[in-house]
């Protein structure tokens, strides 16, 4: 784009001083003649009063000498520890000796998130907004400290003056720990919870591409800062405007920046045409292109407000009969240079450290940032008047960017349906019995927007009512088939863009359902928000979005047939690493006891829980008051002997009914013997900090529920190693011995799984001879004994 401080004026505005001024730029920014003319067509459009059209243009106007002013600051985050106000070169003992910044995209992100709030002064309503690349941050922490839209922590410790600015440079990347262990500083190198207004650290790039078209409700609208780079991270953000729905849907613009460099070499987009190969790209997929000047605040101004106006005419045509879904999606492409605004950019070394020299060390790096800052600065009375024109909050009545409507969403709890009840011995699906109630509570909540992240098959993983309740969102129905345009299930065979159709949907009430063996495709996807939501724990920001579980199954143990690809339960034993006051991973063993877990996950808030559940029918075990003492303590003993000699503990559903086994084989043989249902082992692990504690069982509580006793055999869903380690407050010097999955597989049902991985009730009476001493040959026939050793039919241990 051709850019010019002495643009021709559009006609209608000729004789305008107020246009002049804010068309001659200032400082970097230039407005280029698509600019300008953008800009004259936006006031004409919706700015006819001249006293409206002249509030605008002030907005305008502010919004340059702001963008400066925050690349200026940026720049000082990366380089200084000191600020002068007053903009005097700095010497070289003002500056770090050990830099940091991701200083490129954050210079690029002061444009577009001073456009941000300008679009939100002139139109004077608050968006929500979305940062993908969270390594941005300082752009928006440096803006919100100067227009004075910090969160506590910020504002306690940051203010425009020169101490203020400072200690915020000081701050920046400070990377020293307090007594407790955590960051001394409240800046982060991503977003963090103390970044006013933010919703996601944004380190896993990509995933706000897949999620900001779930996020917004009606009359809520969205900006979504994106990134070029992030574009290749993660595929299926191509299908967003295949879901956006008016009916249940606030406004959303999604904008790219695109400056062409990844951190050590242009992006896979700028070898392969640039914008105007990604412009035919998005044309080919559904959208609305509208490509700007990246460089521009102004421009932002013009894409937000003319990408809302277009989707709005869109959406009225479909109400009234005249269009059909997908709609064309505005898109907006931001095109600029890694770290415009500053000495270095268009480099490799932009993206982080642009001059290639210590300032501190280097004179000509000196000299270079000290000549880079002066042309970014701006006079402090001139600054100050730019503020105020933006902060028109209180004379137009809107909240502040800090508390936008997607910063704190707070849905009302759930009311959650009666447990319903089932015969003991009786065989039922557990994930058929969730099915049951997680429609019962849709029905029971129709104020909460319901979002299912399904990757394929729910009938197969026995979701039937859910998927005939709710349907398929699609463009075009096919007959006979569960499928609507208002369909409440994201069904594509790509696991991070469906939960990620959940995960958004913090307003609502959420679930997703996946293979488990491929549902460890999802895990950055979740691991990112329960990191975001524990961190807003820290710091006093209780997250307030329901809570919501991630259903693993057709699972190891019943996924035989489809090879050992499918066979993994790699996703239980990552999520059982992680705090278990935010991300709980359960095991229930039967019906009553998979929708007992379910209905008291559902009734808590900021959670995301890692639930494996068969899809085949197994017995039930438990009775409705068992299953709800599961839930709230995570342990059961199913059967208590008295002095027992050994203790049996099953994870998993398939694991009680071998260990149901192996417990009858022990009592006929006259072993006292107690046996375990453990459905949240983390709730049994050692707490790793204060907040973990409060999750998990006091020791005083563990060792009541679970006494001493001579030997323990535990039966794991999972590989028994990881189970081991986060069990280990049960082990107490007793003789213990964990079995589980082996990593072994192949095209077998559920006994051939059981048997390949050593997990059979057999293979658990072999281990308890060996912890408790006990007489192998009282306890098996001699087939039995052979099938064990290798030199029989295994047939013999397979129960009927």
């Amino acid at each position: 784009m051709t850019r010019s401080n002495h643009p021709v004026l559009p006609a209608a505005f000729a004789d305008d001083p107020s246009f002049a001024t804010w068309a001659a730029g200032y400082g970097v920014i230039c407005h280029a003649p698509l600019t300008v003319e953008r800009i004259a067509e936006l006031l004409g459009r919706h700015a006819q009063d001249p006293a409206r059209q002249r509030a605008w243009l002030e907005r305008l106007i502010a919004a340059d000498r702001l963008s400066c002013m925050g690349m200026w600051l940026v720049a000082h985050m990366t380089y200084t520890r000191r600020v002068r106000l007053d903009g005097a070169p700095l010497t070289a003992a003002d500056f770090k000796p050990n830099p940091e910044g991701h200083t490129g995209g954050a210079l690029n992100m002061v444009p577009a998130y001073a456009g941000y709030l300008a679009a939100n002064a002139m139109s004077e309503l608050t968006r929500s907004w979305l940062m993908g690349q969270g390594h941005c941050v300082a752009a928006i922490d440096a803006l919100n400290l100067l227009v004075d839209n910090m969160g506590p922590a910020h504002s306690a410790r940051y203010a425009l003056d020169d101490a203020g600015l400072t200690r915020l440079v000081n701050d920046f990347y400070r990377c020293t720990v307090d007594p407790d262990g955590y960051p001394a500083s409240p800046l982060g190198s991503h977003v963090n919870a103390h970044t006013a207004g933010g919703t996601g650290e944004g380190g896993y790039l990509g995933f706000a591409g897949l999620q900001y078209v779930h996020m917004p409700l009606p009359g809520q609208h969205l900006v979504a800062f994106l990134s070029d780079g992030a574009f290749e991270e993660q595929r299926g953000s191509d299908w967003a405007s295949r879901w956006w729905r008016a009916e249940d849907s606030g406004p959303v613009v999604p904008v790219m920046i695109a400056n062409g460099r990844r951190i050590d070499q242009r992006t896979t987009m700028s070898q392969s045409g640039g914008t105007d190969w990604f412009e035919d790209h998005l044309v080919l997929n559904g959208f609305a292109p509208l490509t700007i000047d990246g460089r521009d605040p102004a421009a932002f101004v013009w894409a937000i407000l003319t990408a809302e106006e277009e989707l709005a005419d869109q959406a009225e045509q479909i109400h009234a009969g005249h269009g059909r879904y997908p709609l064309r999606l505005p898109y907006v492409i931001a095109e600029t240079v890694k770290g415009f605004g500053f000495p270095g950019a268009g480099t490799n070394a932009a993206h982080n450290l642009p001059l290639g020299g210590n300032p501190s060390a280097d004179a000509l790096a000196r000299a270079a940032f000290n000549e880079g800052a002066r042309a970014l600065h701006v006079p402090e009375d001139a600054l100050r008047a730019a503020i105020a024109v933006l902060n028109n909050h209180a004379e137009s009545g809107r909240v502040r960017e800090r508390h936008h409507p997607l910063g704190d969403p707070q849905p009302d709890l759930p009311i959650l349906p009666v447990l319903p009840d089932w015969h003991l011995g009786e065989a039922v699906s557990p994930m058929a019995a969730i099915d049951e109630a997680f429609v019962a509570l849709v029905d029971a909540n129709p104020g909460l927007r319901v979002r299912v992240g399904n990757p394929d098959e729910m009938r197969s993983n026995r979701l039937n009512r859910t998927l005939d309740r709710l349907q398929h969102r699609v463009t075009e129905p096919e007959d006979g088939v569960a499928e609507a345009l208002d369909g409440a299930v994201i069904t594509a065979l790509n696991e991070e863009a469906v939960v990620s159709a959940a995960l958004a949907n913090k307003q609502g009430l959420n679930l997703v359902a996946s293979y488990e063996a491929f549902a460890i495709k999802m895990l950055g996807a979740m691991r990112q928000e329960i990191i975001f939501a524990r961190h807003c724990r820290e710091a006093n920001r209780l997250p307030g979005w329901l809570s919501m579980p991630v259903l693993a199954s057709s699972h190891t143990w019943e996924n035989g047939k489809n090879e050992q690809s499918h066979q993994d339960p790699t996703l239980c034993e990552a999520w059982l690493g992680e705090m278990d006051d935010v991300a709980p991973t359960l095991f229930p063993v039967d019906a009553p006891s998979a929708v007992a877990a379910l209905l008291e996950l559902y009734a808590s808030r900021g959670r995301i829980a890692v639930m494996v559940v068969p899809k085949n029918p197994v017995p039930v075990t438990l009775n409705t008051e068992q299953a709800t003492r599961l839930a709230e303590d995570g342990l059961l003993c199913l059967h208590e002997a008295e002095s027992p000699r050994l203790q049996l503990f099953a994870v998993g559903a398939y694991q009680l009914v071998e260990m149901e086994q192996a417990h009858a084989r022990l009592t006929h043989a006259g072993i006292a013997t107690s046996l375990f249902v453990i459905q949240a082992p983390g709730k049994l692990r050692e707490a790793r900090d204060e907040g973990e504690a409060a999750a998990v069982l006091s020791q005083c509580r563990l060792s009541t529920l679970v006494p001493e006793v001579p030997a323990r055999v535990f039966l794991a869903h999972c590989r028994p190693e990881p189970l081991a380690g986060v069990l280990r407050p049960l082990d107490t010097g007793i003789p213990s011995r964990f079995l589980g999955y082996r990593n072994r597989g192949g095209t077998l049902d559920t006994f051939g799984m059981l048997f390949a991985n050593r997990a059979t009730w057999a293979h658990v009476l072999e281990a308890a001879s060996e912890v408790a001493g006990l007489d192998l040959n009282a306890l098996l026939s001699t087939a039995e004994r052979d099938a064990l050793a290798g030199e029989g039919d295994p047939e013999v241990l397979r129960l009927s």
